[in-house]
């Protein structure tokens, strides 16, 4: 089985997004650069720094063979159209599907709860990387022993208040190991892997 990897971009006071949901201050990195890396969408290129590229190369070129998500994050994102810039499947946990999904062609689908779009994106995915990319899940999978990596591509800025990255965690201290760290420009990707 591949690694389950949470990997979510983070200010330096812990929020993956605003109070609104808002990430525009957390993903100037994916503009930052001369570096061009295109994604599995073309509607998606970025211009990143080198060092930064070397962190995303992976993602966007094969790497990850599934995705895992939230219904907010799915509304959030129009559900990337049904196309993620990773090209791998979306395997959406929620308690009702949106109307308009499935749609034919489009590698995306719906589970009732984590473990069971866990399960699913597994076989999906076979030895290749399981992203994981909402704080709400990420911490299910915490809880149950299930995450083997967090990425946290920290930004230097201090948003005051949003949507926590970690809070809420049910069994813990959970200890980690690393971090192997990439400085890109205005951001540092930090990797850790969880003990367990």
């Amino acid at each position: 089985m591949g690694k389950v990897v949470s990997a979510l971009s983070m200010s330096l006071d812990g929020f993956v997004a605003d109070e609104h949901g808002g990430v525009g201050e957390l993903f100037g990195w994916y503009q930052n650069g001369d570096v061009e890396i295109s994604s599995a969408d073309p509607r998606w290129t970025f211009h990143v720094t080198e060092a930064s590229a070397r962190f995303l190369r992976p993602a966007v070129g094969g790497a990850v063979g599934a995705l895992i998500c939230g219904r907010r994050l799915f509304d959030h994102t129009d559900g990337w159209n049904g196309r993620h810039p990773a090209g791998c499947p979306i395997f959406v946990v929620s308690h009702a599907t949106p109307a308009g999904w499935p749609r034919d062609g489009l590698p995306v689908s719906f589970y009732p709860d984590a473990i069971t779009a866990l399960d699913a994106a597994q076989t999906e995915a076979g030895d290749r990387v399981i992203a994981v990319s909402t704080p709400t899940l990420t911490r299910q999978y915490l809880d149950a022993g299930l995450l083997d990596e967090i990425t946290v591509s920290l930004i230097p800025v201090l948003l005051g208040e949003g949507i926590s990255f970690f809070t809420g965690l049910t069994i813990a201290p959970i200890r980690l190991d690393g971090p192997d760290v990439i400085e890109g420009g205005g951001v540092t990707h930090l990797t850790y892997r969880v003990i367990k």
